[in-house]
């Protein structure tokens, strides 16, 4: 697809914010690859290492608290894909305050400077985990948002204020991605099926918390194909709406048992794999229905949660992820409590 000839939306120049992420480094190079010129705007907390070196790419060291300086990086953009977020965050673990400084409080002035630039298309990033509990079969867009953690309020409490800004000259679009699994150049292992893959290629151990919840998974590759087919579509067809991105859905108990099943056939280990499950806190529990983006986007992933375990399983072999069960660079929430932000929002 060549940007400059697609009459659809005409979008040329994309803001990304949160683009040096784990998401972010796969779905960038994908973006360039597709003609479009990026601009990442990210606090960079994680370096810019995963990022390519690039003509089409500008990279921003900013904080999405930092209105003024938002402003003047989004001029020019056509549209914005939203991924900036504090991610994961146990209350206990962090600041509540800061979360919400970064993932809620300084959403709308983000979204109001986004329109005010002739921004015409913006994509956020939500979260199933939105849903928190539900025993429903099937759980659609239309299931009642139920958080539990700091993290799923506040992905829910942005989703109405964007939609308030959509307007034909304004396209906004919601995706409620499933947990994602899978390589990226900046991994993180707080993720489901990546920490259970780890646990067991290197240490032979893995810990299951609770098993009993169901949690969907979707492979990087997936869900960032999504992102830049989000603004392809046509706008009447995205125009206000809410998607859900899943691919498939487990108990954690059944993705250990994958794990450990795919981990065997690629590694060759002295001993066999054991699994040992324990108590949890963790009592999200859903089972995501993606059947609208299918039916309304003709949207369906191809990778599988066995690609993303052999794909990382690749990657430990050839020593991509050094001390991945000690370096505290690949848990997010660690991070940034070690970096010890300030949760006092920056001036607009």
């Amino acid at each position: 697809m060549n940007p400059t000839t697609n009459q659809t939306t005409s979008i040329q120049k994309v803001m990304v914010t949160g683009g040096a992420g784990y998401k972010g480094c796969v779905l960038v190079p994908k973006l360039l690859r597709a003609g479009y010129q990026v601009v990442v705007y990210d606090m960079l907390l994680f370096g810019s290492t995963g990022l390519p070196a690039h003509p089409s790419l500008s990279l921003i060291d900013g904080d999405i608290r930092d209105t003024a300086k938002y402003t003047q990086a989004v001029q020019g953009c056509d549209a914005v894909i939203h991924l900036a977020c504090i991610s994961n965050d146990p209350s206990f673990e962090l600041d509540p305050e800061l979360s919400r400084t970064i993932n809620y409080d300084c959403f709308e002035p983000l979204v109001a400077a986004s329109k005010n630039a002739g921004v015409r298309r913006f994509l956020y990033v939500s979260s199933s985990s939105v849903y928190g509990v539900s025993d429903a079969p099937e759980v659609t867009e239309e299931h009642p948002l139920v958080p539990l953690t700091d993290y799923n309020k506040y992905k829910g409490m942005c989703e109405p204020i964007l939609l308030r800004y959509q307007s034909p000259e304004f396209t906004t679009v919601i995706v409620r991605p499933a947990t994602v699994c899978g390589y990226s150049p900046r991994m993180r292992f707080d993720l489901t099926v990546n920490i259970l893959t780890n646990h067991a290629v290197n240490r032979g151990v893995i810990t299951v918390f609770g098993g009993a919840q169901k949690r969907p998974n979707i492979h990087i590759e997936d869900v960032t194909d999504l992102y830049v087919k989000m603004l392809e579509y046509p706008a009447d067809l995205i125009a206000g709406d809410v998607f859900n991105a899943g691919y498939e859905n487990h108990t954690v108990a059944q993705l250990a048992q994958l794990a450990k099943a795919i981990v065997n056939e690629e590694t060759t280990r002295p001993e066999p794999i054991r699994i040992e499950t324990t108590s949890t806190n963790d009592n999200r529990s859903y089972h995501v229905s993606s059947r609208k983006i299918a039916e309304k986007l003709g949207y369906r992933p191809t990778h599988t949660i066995e690609d993303a375990v052999r794909d990382l399983c690749h990657a430990f072999a050839t020593n991509k992820f050094p001390d991945s069960m000690t370096n505290e660079d690949y848990v997010n929430v660690k991070t940034v409590k070690k970096l010890n932000l300030q949760s006092t929002a920056i001036q607009k």
